[in-house]
């Protein structure tokens, strides 16, 4: 990035905060340590409108070494995704999710066209020829949503004044439980927020994973 657009940037973060809105950093973890690729959303309290239309945007998920990545990637309604085959075996993706269902062979090499996304809601994904490859498209409606790296941690750098609820989803929670919730209080002078959730999740069943990292 040019210093140029780091100027603007830096510039626009603070106007923002020159007007009220505050950094919120939100730390998702078990009792074992931190969540990788938990998607935390926010959502006016009430479910009062907030005009955020972002450009419809184009992700790859890519399956290499027999398994999709990313593993969870975050979409936005109208957003599309690709699958790209960089193995040297064919791969049978598939989804049977409401959100959106869909089936297609890809050969070496071979990418699909381009699924657009026009439903929320958390879409798994399957390998019908490799069953232990899986992954999540997590489409969202809320104004605001990220994902949480390796450290756990996902931040919004600019949250205007308001009262919101802040929602951690995680494909291996627990099934039959809903998404972790907080209510959160940002004021006209506060400049930094913090959230922390703590999950309980299933064992990651991808195969030739690091047990001791991801069985949580």
């Amino acid at each position: 990035m040019g210093s140029r657009w780091r100027g603007t940037i830096t510039a626009s973060m603070l106007l923002s905060h020159a007007l009220g809105a505050a950094e919120l950093d939100v730390a998702v973890s078990t009792t074992k340590g931190p969540v990788a690729e938990a998607v935390v959303a926010i959502v006016a309290h009430g479910g009062a409108p907030i005009a955020r239309d972002p450009a419809p945007a184009t992700k790859i998920i890519d399956q290499k070494n027999e398994a999709f990545i990313p593993f969870v990637e975050i979409f936005r309604l109208g957003d599309s995704v690709v699958f790209r085959n960089s193995d040297q075996t064919r791969h049978h993706v598939y989804s049977f999710a409401p959100a959106r269902q869909f089936e297609f062979v890809l050969t070496p090499g071979q990418s699909s066209a381009p699924l657009r996304l026009e439903h929320a809601g958390a879409i798994a994904v399957g390998c019908n020829i490799h069953d232990h490859m899986i992954t999540y498209l997590y489409v969202a409606d809320a104004p605001w949503v990220e994902r949480t790296g390796s450290d756990g941690k996902a931040r919004v750098p600019v949250l205007p004044p308001g009262d919101y609820d802040v929602s951690v989803w995680h494909p291996l929670l627990r099934p039959g439980r809903d998404a972790p919730q907080q209510a959160l209080h940002v004021g006209a002078t506060d400049e930094h927020v913090q959230l922390t959730f703590t999950l309980a999740l299933l064992p990651d069943p991808r195969r030739g994973a690091d047990r001791e990292r991801v069985d949580y």
